[in-house]
Protein backbone atom coordinates (compact mmCIF):
# COMPACT_ATOMS: atom_id res chain seq x y z
CA UNK A 1 0.00 0.00 0.00
CA UNK A 2 2.70 2.32 -0.89
CA UNK A 3 2.09 6.22 -2.72
CA UNK A 4 4.20 9.12 -3.23
CA UNK A 5 3.74 10.35 -0.29
CA UNK A 6 4.11 7.47 1.65
CA UNK A 7 7.80 6.65 -0.11
CA UNK A 8 8.84 10.59 0.71
CA UNK A 9 8.01 9.48 4.25
CA UNK A 10 9.81 6.05 4.63
CA UNK A 11 6.54 3.96 5.20
CA UNK A 12 5.92 0.86 4.02
CA UNK A 13 2.22 1.43 4.52
CA UNK A 14 0.29 4.51 3.38
CA UNK A 15 -1.85 4.19 6.64
CA UNK A 16 -1.65 7.22 8.71
CA UNK A 17 -2.79 5.95 12.66
CA UNK A 18 -3.95 8.78 15.15
CA UNK A 19 -3.93 7.97 18.54
CA UNK A 20 -3.81 9.33 21.96
CA UNK A 21 -1.70 6.33 23.27
CA UNK A 22 2.07 6.48 22.83
CA UNK A 23 2.38 2.44 22.61
CA UNK A 24 -0.34 2.38 19.63
CA UNK A 25 1.51 5.34 17.66
CA UNK A 26 4.45 3.13 18.11
CA UNK A 27 2.96 0.18 16.66
CA UNK A 28 1.59 1.92 14.11
CA UNK A 29 4.97 2.86 13.05
CA UNK A 30 6.72 -0.36 13.59
CA UNK A 31 3.88 -2.01 11.82
CA UNK A 32 5.04 -0.02 8.50
CA UNK A 33 2.36 2.37 8.66
CA UNK A 34 2.82 6.15 10.17
CA UNK A 35 2.13 6.90 13.56
CA UNK A 36 0.83 10.03 14.80
CA UNK A 37 0.20 11.00 18.73
CA UNK A 38 -2.21 13.63 19.51
CA UNK A 39 -0.92 15.79 21.74
CA UNK A 40 -4.28 17.72 23.13
CA UNK A 41 -4.23 15.64 26.27
CA UNK A 42 -0.81 16.86 26.78
CA UNK A 43 -1.24 20.06 29.50
CA UNK A 44 2.10 19.66 31.01
CA UNK A 45 5.45 19.40 28.83
CA UNK A 46 6.77 17.02 31.06
CA UNK A 47 3.79 14.46 30.38
CA UNK A 48 4.91 15.28 26.73
CA UNK A 49 8.40 14.87 26.76
CA UNK A 50 7.79 11.91 28.61
CA UNK A 51 5.73 9.96 26.23
CA UNK A 52 7.61 11.18 23.11
CA UNK A 53 10.96 9.65 24.83
CA UNK A 54 9.15 6.74 25.06
CA UNK A 55 8.35 6.72 21.61
CA UNK A 56 11.83 7.29 20.50
CA UNK A 57 12.90 4.19 22.46
CA UNK A 58 10.04 1.91 20.49
CA UNK A 59 9.68 2.82 16.93
CA UNK A 60 12.53 1.27 15.99
CA UNK A 61 14.04 4.17 14.55
CA UNK A 62 10.52 4.34 12.20
CA UNK A 63 9.18 7.84 11.34
CA UNK A 64 6.23 9.40 13.22
CA UNK A 65 3.77 12.70 14.04
CA UNK A 66 2.29 14.82 16.10
CA UNK A 67 -1.42 16.00 16.28
CA UNK A 68 -2.26 19.44 17.85
CA UNK A 69 -5.59 21.51 18.10
CA UNK A 70 -5.00 25.08 17.73
CA UNK A 71 -6.46 27.93 16.13
CA UNK A 72 -5.30 29.99 13.12
CA UNK A 73 -5.99 32.58 14.79
CA UNK A 74 -6.57 33.80 18.98
CA UNK A 75 -7.94 36.39 20.88
CA UNK A 76 -5.69 38.22 22.89
CA UNK A 77 -5.71 38.72 26.98
CA UNK A 78 -8.56 35.87 27.42
CA UNK A 79 -7.57 33.64 30.21
CA UNK A 80 -9.55 30.24 31.51
CA UNK A 81 -10.89 31.87 34.38
CA UNK A 82 -12.34 34.76 32.35
CA UNK A 83 -14.09 31.93 30.20
CA UNK A 84 -15.27 30.04 33.11
CA UNK A 85 -16.90 33.21 34.35
CA UNK A 86 -18.76 32.86 31.03
CA UNK A 87 -20.65 30.01 31.79
CA UNK A 88 -24.44 30.70 33.03
CA UNK A 89 -25.53 28.92 36.23
CA UNK A 90 -28.05 27.26 34.69
CA UNK A 91 -26.13 24.93 32.41
CA UNK A 92 -24.23 24.21 35.77
CA UNK A 93 -27.47 23.17 37.27
CA UNK A 94 -28.02 21.10 34.17
CA UNK A 95 -25.33 19.44 34.82
CA UNK A 96 -25.59 18.92 38.58
CA UNK A 97 -28.80 17.49 38.17
CA UNK A 98 -28.02 15.40 35.74
CA UNK A 99 -25.50 13.59 37.11
CA UNK A 100 -27.62 13.30 40.44
CA UNK A 101 -30.31 11.47 38.11
CA UNK A 102 -27.74 9.04 37.56
CA UNK A 103 -25.99 8.77 41.07
CA UNK A 104 -22.61 9.63 40.13
CA UNK A 105 -20.76 9.67 43.12
CA UNK A 106 -18.50 12.95 43.89
CA UNK A 107 -14.67 13.35 42.94
CA UNK A 108 -12.55 12.71 46.81
CA UNK A 109 -11.97 16.09 48.19
CA UNK A 110 -8.78 17.75 46.28
CA UNK A 111 -9.13 15.36 43.42
CA UNK A 112 -8.77 17.73 39.95
CA UNK A 113 -10.47 16.61 36.93
CA UNK A 114 -8.96 14.55 34.63
CA UNK A 115 -9.50 16.26 31.38
CA UNK A 116 -9.74 20.00 30.95
CA UNK A 117 -10.14 21.82 27.54
CA UNK A 118 -7.23 23.76 27.95
CA UNK A 119 -5.22 21.45 25.74
CA UNK A 120 -7.20 23.42 23.27
CA UNK A 121 -5.92 26.71 23.98
CA UNK A 122 -3.10 27.79 21.80
CA UNK A 123 -0.79 29.02 24.46
CA UNK A 124 -1.01 25.58 25.34
CA UNK A 125 -0.70 23.88 21.87
CA UNK A 126 2.66 26.26 21.90
CA UNK A 127 4.24 24.73 24.51
CA UNK A 128 3.56 21.30 22.89
CA UNK A 129 5.12 22.57 19.80
CA UNK A 130 8.31 23.61 21.61
CA UNK A 131 8.39 20.19 23.08
CA UNK A 132 7.75 18.36 19.68
CA UNK A 133 10.04 20.36 17.29
CA UNK A 134 12.74 18.81 19.26
CA UNK A 135 12.09 15.34 18.90
CA UNK A 136 12.53 14.27 14.92
CA UNK A 137 8.63 14.39 13.82
CA UNK A 138 8.37 13.98 10.16
CA UNK A 139 4.56 15.34 10.34
CA UNK A 140 2.75 17.73 12.49
CA UNK A 141 -0.86 17.72 12.25
CA UNK A 142 -3.62 20.42 13.18
CA UNK A 143 -7.58 19.12 13.84
CA UNK A 144 -8.60 22.65 13.49
CA UNK A 145 -7.36 23.21 10.47
CA UNK A 146 -4.56 25.37 9.47
CA UNK A 147 -1.98 26.29 12.33
CA UNK A 148 -0.75 29.59 12.76
CA UNK A 149 1.72 30.75 9.70
CA UNK A 150 4.74 31.42 12.16
CA UNK A 151 3.77 27.87 12.99
CA UNK A 152 4.03 26.18 9.69
CA UNK A 153 7.20 28.13 8.68
CA UNK A 154 8.80 26.76 11.77
CA UNK A 155 7.85 23.07 10.40
CA UNK A 156 9.24 23.68 7.11
CA UNK A 157 13.04 25.25 8.25
CA UNK A 158 12.97 21.74 10.23
CA UNK A 159 11.66 19.60 7.02
CA UNK A 160 8.67 18.79 8.90
CA UNK A 161 5.42 18.32 6.68
CA UNK A 162 2.54 20.15 7.98
CA UNK A 163 -1.26 18.61 7.61
CA UNK A 164 -4.56 20.00 8.44
CA UNK A 165 -8.09 18.25 8.49
CA UNK A 166 -10.60 19.36 6.25
CA UNK A 167 -14.54 18.77 6.21
CA UNK A 168 -14.94 20.06 2.90
CA UNK A 169 -13.05 21.31 -0.37
CA UNK A 170 -13.68 24.94 0.40
CA UNK A 171 -11.68 24.78 3.96
CA UNK A 172 -9.30 22.61 1.97
CA UNK A 173 -8.31 25.34 -0.77
CA UNK A 174 -7.71 27.59 2.13
CA UNK A 175 -5.32 24.83 3.90
CA UNK A 176 -4.10 24.51 0.39
CA UNK A 177 -3.02 28.43 0.63
CA UNK A 178 -1.88 29.12 3.79
CA UNK A 179 1.08 26.74 3.35
CA UNK A 180 -0.28 22.65 4.30
CA UNK A 181 1.77 19.94 2.58
CA UNK A 182 -1.14 17.64 3.31
CA UNK A 183 -4.75 18.18 3.47
CA UNK A 184 -6.61 15.51 5.03
CA UNK A 185 -10.31 14.76 3.90
CA UNK A 186 -12.35 13.98 6.77
CA UNK A 187 -15.91 13.05 6.53
CA UNK A 188 -18.96 12.39 8.34
CA UNK A 189 -18.43 9.08 9.28
CA UNK A 190 -15.33 9.80 11.16
CA UNK A 191 -14.93 9.66 15.09
CA UNK A 192 -14.33 13.25 16.98
CA UNK A 193 -15.14 16.50 15.01
CA UNK A 194 -16.39 16.25 11.40
CA UNK A 195 -18.04 17.86 8.98
CA UNK A 196 -21.45 16.72 7.11
CA UNK A 197 -19.55 15.37 3.82
CA UNK A 198 -19.60 11.69 3.72
CA UNK A 199 -15.57 10.58 2.96
CA UNK A 200 -17.23 8.92 -0.51
CA UNK A 201 -18.37 12.62 -1.50
CA UNK A 202 -16.03 14.44 0.08
CA UNK A 203 -12.35 12.61 -0.74
CA UNK A 204 -12.71 13.46 -4.31
CA UNK A 205 -13.66 16.55 -4.24
CA UNK A 206 -10.69 17.53 -1.84
CA UNK A 207 -8.25 15.77 -4.14
CA UNK A 208 -9.61 17.85 -7.10
CA UNK A 209 -9.98 20.95 -5.52
CA UNK A 210 -6.26 20.76 -4.13
CA UNK A 211 -4.11 19.08 -6.88
CA UNK A 212 -1.48 18.33 -6.58
CA UNK A 213 -1.07 18.46 -2.93
CA UNK A 214 -1.46 14.67 -1.22
CA UNK A 215 -5.09 13.92 0.53
CA UNK A 216 -5.54 11.31 3.21
CA UNK A 217 -9.01 9.96 3.56
CA UNK A 218 -10.53 9.67 7.17
CA UNK A 219 -14.23 8.63 8.39
CA UNK A 220 -15.50 5.19 7.57
CA UNK A 221 -12.16 3.33 6.99
CA UNK A 222 -11.69 -0.28 8.80
CA UNK A 223 -10.72 -2.65 6.31
CA UNK A 224 -8.41 -3.12 3.58
CA UNK A 225 -11.33 -2.61 0.38
CA UNK A 226 -11.79 0.68 1.90
CA UNK A 227 -8.09 1.55 1.69
CA UNK A 228 -8.40 0.26 -1.83
CA UNK A 229 -11.24 2.46 -2.52
CA UNK A 230 -10.11 5.64 -0.95
CA UNK A 231 -6.59 5.26 -3.19
CA UNK A 232 -9.37 4.46 -6.10
CA UNK A 233 -10.81 8.20 -5.35
CA UNK A 234 -7.66 9.83 -5.66
CA UNK A 235 -6.12 9.62 -1.84
CA UNK A 236 -2.55 8.97 -1.07
CA UNK A 237 -3.13 7.26 1.60
CA UNK A 238 -5.70 6.81 4.63
CA UNK A 239 -6.19 8.54 8.33
CA UNK A 240 -7.65 5.88 10.12
CA UNK A 241 -8.63 6.71 14.29
CA UNK A 242 -11.09 4.65 15.84
CA UNK A 243 -9.91 1.05 14.64
CA UNK A 244 -7.04 1.45 16.98
CA UNK A 245 -9.35 1.89 20.45
CA UNK A 246 -9.90 -1.76 20.76
CA UNK A 247 -6.13 -2.73 19.86
CA UNK A 248 -4.39 -4.47 23.03
CA UNK A 249 -1.87 -1.81 22.60
CA UNK A 250 -4.30 1.12 23.83
CA UNK A 251 -4.71 2.38 27.20
CA UNK A 252 -8.37 3.29 27.79
CA UNK A 253 -8.35 2.73 31.40
CA UNK A 254 -11.99 1.65 31.31
CA UNK A 255 -13.10 -2.01 30.47
CA UNK A 256 -16.52 -0.64 30.31
CA UNK A 257 -15.85 1.55 27.33
CA UNK A 258 -13.80 -1.16 25.67
CA UNK A 259 -17.02 -3.68 26.34
CA UNK A 260 -19.50 -0.65 25.12
CA UNK A 261 -17.25 0.01 21.76
CA UNK A 262 -16.87 -3.97 20.81
CA UNK A 263 -20.65 -4.50 21.13
CA UNK A 264 -21.46 -1.46 18.99
CA UNK A 265 -22.88 -0.97 15.69
CA UNK A 266 -22.37 1.25 12.84
CA UNK A 267 -25.90 2.83 14.17
CA UNK A 268 -24.30 3.45 17.77
CA UNK A 269 -22.91 6.71 17.03
CA UNK A 270 -24.20 10.16 17.11
CA UNK A 271 -22.86 13.43 16.04
CA UNK A 272 -23.25 15.88 19.18
CA UNK A 273 -22.01 18.92 20.43
CA UNK A 274 -22.22 17.21 24.58
CA UNK A 275 -18.45 17.20 24.69
CA UNK A 276 -16.95 20.34 23.29
CA UNK A 277 -19.62 22.37 21.75
CA UNK A 278 -18.71 21.43 18.39
CA UNK A 279 -20.38 18.41 16.59
CA UNK A 280 -18.64 15.70 17.49
CA UNK A 281 -19.13 12.08 16.38
CA UNK A 282 -19.21 9.96 19.71
CA UNK A 283 -20.75 7.16 21.01
CA UNK A 284 -24.96 7.58 21.30
CA UNK A 285 -25.36 7.79 25.18
CA UNK A 286 -28.20 8.91 27.76
CA UNK A 287 -25.15 12.04 28.46
CA UNK A 288 -25.33 12.71 25.01
CA UNK A 289 -29.20 12.37 24.39
CA UNK A 290 -29.52 14.86 27.77
CA UNK A 291 -27.64 17.57 25.99
CA UNK A 292 -29.22 16.87 22.35
CA UNK A 293 -32.90 16.95 24.30
CA UNK A 294 -34.93 19.38 22.77
CA UNK A 295 -36.32 20.56 26.39
CA UNK A 296 -32.63 20.57 27.73
CA UNK A 297 -30.51 23.55 27.96
CA UNK A 298 -28.37 22.85 24.87
CA UNK A 299 -24.83 22.68 24.40
CA UNK A 300 -22.62 25.55 24.68
CA UNK A 301 -20.12 26.84 22.18
CA UNK A 302 -16.76 25.93 22.35
CA UNK A 303 -14.70 26.27 24.66
CA UNK A 304 -17.37 27.01 26.99
CA UNK A 305 -19.06 23.28 26.93
CA UNK A 306 -15.24 21.45 27.24
CA UNK A 307 -14.60 23.57 30.56
CA UNK A 308 -18.21 23.12 31.78
CA UNK A 309 -18.57 18.99 31.97
CA UNK A 310 -14.58 18.26 32.12
CA UNK A 311 -15.50 17.63 35.86
CA UNK A 312 -18.35 15.38 34.86
CA UNK A 313 -16.86 13.81 32.58
CA UNK A 314 -13.88 12.45 34.52
CA UNK A 315 -16.63 11.38 37.27
CA UNK A 316 -18.58 9.48 34.83
CA UNK A 317 -15.34 7.94 33.54
CA UNK A 318 -13.70 7.52 37.13
CA UNK A 319 -16.93 5.65 38.29
CA UNK A 320 -17.80 3.74 35.04
CA UNK A 321 -21.51 5.18 35.02
CA UNK A 322 -22.56 2.96 32.20
CA UNK A 323 -26.00 4.68 30.90
CA UNK A 324 -23.61 8.17 30.69
CA UNK A 325 -20.45 6.31 29.73
CA UNK A 326 -19.10 7.06 26.22
CA UNK A 327 -16.01 8.32 23.66
CA UNK A 328 -15.72 9.91 20.18
CA UNK A 329 -15.67 7.07 17.65
CA UNK A 330 -16.57 7.11 14.28
CA UNK A 331 -19.35 4.83 12.31
CA UNK A 332 -16.40 2.63 11.85
CA UNK A 333 -17.28 1.10 15.43
CA UNK A 334 -19.77 -1.55 13.67
CA UNK A 335 -16.50 -3.61 12.48
CA UNK A 336 -14.64 -2.94 16.23
CA UNK A 337 -15.77 -6.73 17.45
CA UNK A 338 -12.79 -8.08 19.37
CA UNK A 339 -9.26 -6.98 20.61
CA UNK A 340 -6.53 -7.52 18.20
CA UNK A 341 -3.07 -6.41 18.06
CA UNK A 342 -1.95 -3.18 16.24
CA UNK A 343 -0.21 -5.60 13.79
CA UNK A 344 -3.48 -7.96 13.41
CA UNK A 345 -5.15 -4.73 11.99
CA UNK A 346 -1.96 -4.20 9.31
CA UNK A 347 -2.45 -7.93 8.48
CA UNK A 348 -6.17 -7.59 8.17
CA UNK A 349 -5.79 -4.28 5.99
CA UNK A 350 -2.90 -5.35 4.03
CA UNK A 351 -4.87 -8.63 3.07
CA UNK A 352 -8.06 -7.01 2.55
CA UNK A 353 -6.18 -4.31 0.28
CA UNK A 354 -4.22 -7.57 -1.79
CA UNK A 355 -7.63 -9.04 -2.28
CA UNK A 356 -10.15 -5.84 -3.02
CA UNK A 357 -6.97 -4.84 -5.89
CA UNK A 358 -7.07 -8.45 -7.45
CA UNK A 359 -10.66 -8.41 -7.60
CA UNK A 360 -11.16 -4.75 -9.42
CA UNK A 361 -8.05 -6.43 -11.85
CA UNK A 362 -9.97 -9.28 -12.55
CA UNK A 363 -13.28 -7.33 -13.30
CA UNK A 364 -11.35 -4.79 -15.67
CA UNK A 365 -9.93 -8.23 -17.11
CA UNK A 366 -6.22 -7.99 -16.49
CA UNK A 367 -4.57 -10.71 -14.64
CA UNK A 368 -2.71 -10.15 -11.38
CA UNK A 369 0.44 -9.72 -10.85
Amino acid sequence: MQTELSKTLGVEHAVFGFTPFPAVAAAISRAGGFGVLGAVRYTAPDDLKRDLDWIEAHVEGKPYGLDVVMPAKKVEGVSEADVEAMIPDGHRQFVRETLAKYGVPELAEGEASGWRITGWMEQVARTQLDVAFGYPIRLLANALGSPPADVIDRAHDQDILVAALAGSARHAVKHRDAGIDVVVAQGYEAGGHTGEIATMVLTPEVVDAVAPLPVLAAGGIGSGRQVAAALSLGAQGVWLGSMWLTTTEADLSSPAVTRKLLAAGSGDTVRSRALTGKPARQLRTEWTDAWDDPNGPGALPMPLQGLLVAEAVTRIQKYEVEPLLGTPVGQIVGRMTSERSVQAVFDDLTRGFEQAVDRINRIAGRSAK
